[in-house]
């Protein structure tokens, strides 16, 4: 049947026409017009271009035209450019496993012109004139003279002009272009010192100026991805052993539904890498909310020979010969910069308590049908406030005031009013509390060895064979988690041991979720995940509940332990614990100096 169909045996194996095989192999590389766009920016920036402009008609459909100012091609070089498998940037399989450019294929150039009409403009560094080819459907012209700056331009018509199934699935002339946008804004974010321009119908809709500095990144950062994150995220810097870490996270009060703010760079490529969103997600662990996501933009370096960027056609997955040191390095990096956010940064060192006095005047409970007895005591507070001095009255020698302040009021009895000298300082007392709670207990049970509790009745659970192989491999990694597991038969497992701070868990859940992730990453946090899950409830159960009053010296202790506690921004499950109102929008909100 099969025969007769012509499926198998229907020709003699041959070779495939050129043009064809471009044809196949642009299948992988040129899925889009933006695909188009992507690979020609990377060809711009392994020339050293310092500008690139894009322009775009119709989607990409009709044209996409890339110039740079890079170091250009010579004439020599033009036609042998669109041909497969050429190009200047390795020559030897040593050269492939060290790869530090975004392109070394030789493969999208060609396959670009097997499927659209191309011309390939360009001026070498040090040439007299510049020269272009055409090239229509995988058909290329002699070098012609052109007139051009140094540099190099890429025009592209008429995509998939001659491959009509594959036009017909392209998508509105508009889903195209935000398609090829986002992959700009994603490679403005790579190279920030590198200026790009994007036009679309002959209007521009992104200009970004070259950004050599801290502050200049920063306002890139934020055209692309929105002021709201510039303004709440926090600058990260560090390198380990030749791992370096550098980009921007977003403070997890800044948090996401989707994980569609997240930027990974690994030596200046855009990839998508599971080891990297991992250790993100682990160093976010405990001060998000279930089912929310991080934002962040980040850009790993390190030898190019550890890292391999010939994984995938389009060149968007890497692999790591060491997964496990790149991981620790990325989840402690991130880590380290979410324990310093908390009020005055990691430069605070508490401050002696100076002014008492001024605010020595009681906390000042307020409800909507005070008791008589409270109605007295605020009254009371009233007529302290009115006599003691205010922060204008301290002496220049006196005002060393902490980044909280100082505690003047307790507001129904969940927040804390303070005075500091931005204005004033709102503190959710419980949520302050909660994970100034939660870190003295996490520090108490990291500080000890880890303790295992033998189970009264081991319990057993039923595995697949690959998982009972997994166990007998990984007997030490368990042991260091906690747990204790003996294989007691083909398929049966005995789980003898757990964490002492685990013992009610779930325990066949956890095991099968730890050898889960051991399977597939060779590592797991279930176990710490866990503990930490469980110290947070005891951190809620254990902080201060809501309702109660608290006196003033209560209130100020509170506020000095978030000054030196790890993460006293936002609590164990991502919400902010303290705000501040200005002077400035207090004066807004009164019409004063109108």
């Amino acid at each position: 049947m099969l025969r007769s169909l012509g499926i198998i045996g229907g020709m003699p194996i041959q070779h495939l026409p050129s043009h064809l095989v471009n044809q196949i192999a642009a299948g992988e590389v040129v899925e889009r017009p933006a695909s188009v766009i992507k690979e020609l920016i990377e060809n711009s920036l392994d020339a050293g271009a310092q500008a690139v402009q894009v322009d775009v008609a119709a989607g990409g459909q009709k044209l996409m035209r890339v110039r740079d100012d890079g170091r250009g091609i010579d004439k020599a070089e033009l036609e042998i450019a669109l041909s497969r498998h050429a190009t200047s940037k390795i020559s030897s399989l040593d050269d492939l496993e060290a790869v530090a450019s975004l392109g070394f294929r030789g493969e999208a150039l060609p396959s670009i012109a097997s499927v659209a009409r191309l011309t390939l403009s360009s001026r070498a560094v040090g040439a007299a004139a510049a020269w272009q080819v055409e090239a229509d459907g995988g058909r290329i012209s002699s070098p012609s003279p052109a007139a051009h700056p140094q540099g190099t331009t890429v025009e592209v018509h008429d995509l998939f002009y001659n491959t009509p199934a594959r036009r017909r699935f392209l998508r509105t002339e508009r889903t195209e272009f935000t398609h090829i946008e986002k992959w700009l804004r994603r490679l403005a974010l790579s190279r920030p010192g590198i200026a790009f321009t994007l036009t679309h119908n002959g209007r521009t809709v992104l200009s970004l100026p070259a950004a050599k500095d801290r502050e200049a990144q920063r306002s890139r950062v934020a055209k692309i991805c929105g002021e709201a994150f510039a303004s709440q995220c926090v600058h990260v810097e560090r390198e380990v052993d030749g791992i370096a870490l550098s980009g921007w996270i977003g403070l997890p009060t800044f948090n996401r539904s989707q994980p569609d703010l997240q930027y990974w760079f690994v030596n200046g490529r855009s990839v998508t890498d599971k080891t990297l969103a991992h250790a993100v997600r682990h160093a976010y662990r405990d001060v998000l909310f279930h089912g929310r996501y991080p934002a962040y933009v980040l850009n790993l370096t390190m030898d190019p020979k550890g890292v391999d960027a010939n994984a995938h056609p389009a060149k968007h997955e890497v692999r790591f010969r060491d997964g496990r040191r790149v991981h620790g390095v990325v989840s402690q990096t991130v880590e380290v910069a979410l324990g310093e956010t908390r009020p005055g940064g990691h430069d605070v060192t508490p401050i002696p308590m100076t002014r008492e006095r001024v605010f020595d005047q009681g906390a000042m409970p307020l409800s909507h049908s005070p008791p008589p007895s409270a109605v007295r005591e605020t009254l009371a507070t009233y007529r302290a406030m009115a006599t003691a001095p205010s922060l204008a009255d301290v002496p220049d020698q006196a005002r060393e005031v902490p980044p909280l302040g100082f505690a003047i009021a307790q507001l129904a009895g969940v927040y804390i009013l303070a005075e500091n000298r931005d204005g004033l300082v709102i503190v959710d007392m419980h949520a302050a509390h909660e994970r100034i709670t939660y870190e003295k207990l996490k520090s108490s049970y990291d500080d000890r060895d880890l303790v295992r509790q033998p189970l009264l009745v081991p319990e057993t659970l039923s595995v697949a064979e690959s998982e009972a192989n997994l166990v007998e491999e990984s007997g030490d990694s368990l042991r260091a988690l906690g747990l204790v597991v003996d294989r007691s038969g083909p398929t049966t497992l005995t789980v003898r041991e757990v964490p002492a701070i685990l013992r009610n868990a779930d325990v066949a859940s956890l095991l099968r979720d730890v050898l889960a992730d051991l399977s597939e990453s060779g590592r797991s946090h279930r176990v710490a995940d866990a503990s930490d899950e469980l110290l947070a409830t005891m951190a809620c159960h254990h902080s201060v509940r809501a309702n109660r009053l608290l006196s003033v010296d209560e209130m100020n202790a509170l506020l000095r332990e978030m000054e030196t506690t790890e993460r006293a921004d936002q609590c164990n499950h991502g919400r902010p614990t303290w705000t501040t109102i200005t002077m400035d929008e207090l004066d807004r909100l009164f019409l004063r100096g109108r």
